[in-house]
């Protein structure tokens, strides 16, 4: 009988081109999934960033109608603020290999009220566990906005988890939604750019040195 032996590092390897492969099929089933058709006032348009080798998750709550027309995650305004909180630059955010960003509903979901709604939640319950399973380099998942953070943290206030940050590393980092109105947030409470901005960056830059290509 042969015995086929491979060092860890070929085992690694020979690991995450099985997983890319799996991935890439998953993500064409995403892509394609239209559970919401009818109820989307824009259609489907699934918007994700995902790769096996990502280190850093962006959890956030649903693309807007920016996204919706781009088809790029946060090409918006809230994106220029996500981006400047957590220190990166457009080409750094939006390298794949690096910065996963799956949304708790991956359309945009239209309006209501004076801002968006919320995420469709067939999108978790279709998806969001299997595509977890193919992220195996994860090692900082930001929490961004209120949905994200009851997905994963059960009920909670946004500005005591985002005030309490430290509860939640090395794993999670909560945020608020980088809307427009977080700009009126932050002066209501000068402790974010004083104490999590510098903390988060720090953390972001800890997580991205993690990456294994």
């Amino acid at each position: 009988m042969i015995r086929l032996r491979f060092g860890s590092g070929h085992g690694r390897r020979a690991c995450r081109m099985s997983k890319s492969e799996s991935l890439a099929t998953l993500l064409a089933e995403v892509r394609a999934c239209s559970a919401c058709a009818d109820v989307l006032p824009l259609g489907p348009r699934p918007i994700l960033q995902v790769s096996t080798t990502a280190t850093i998750l962006v959890a956030s709550q649903a693309p807007g109608s920016g996204a919706h027309r781009t088809g790029i995650p946060f090409s918006d305004s809230s994106g220029d603020r996500l981006r400047d909180w957590m220190g990166l630059s457009d080409g750094q955010f939006y390298d794949e290999t690096t910065i996963a960003i799956v949304p708790m509903g991956f359309c945009y979901p239209g309006r209501s009220g004076g801002g968006d709604a919320p995420p469709r939640k067939e999108c978790a319950q279709l998806w969001r566990g299997r595509l977890m399973d193919l992220l195996p380099e994860v090692r900082l998942t930001l929490l961004v906005g209120s949905y994200a953070q009851h997905h994963l943290l059960g009920p909670g206030t946004t500005t005591e988890r985002v005030r309490n940050f430290r509860d939640y590393l090395p794993r999670f980092f909560p945020l608020p939604h980088p809307s427009w109105r977080s700009r009126i947030w932050e002066e209501k409470n000068p402790w974010f750019a004083r104490d999590v901005i510098p903390a988060l960056r720090s953390a972001v830059a800890e997580a991205r040195r993690g990456c294994r290509v």
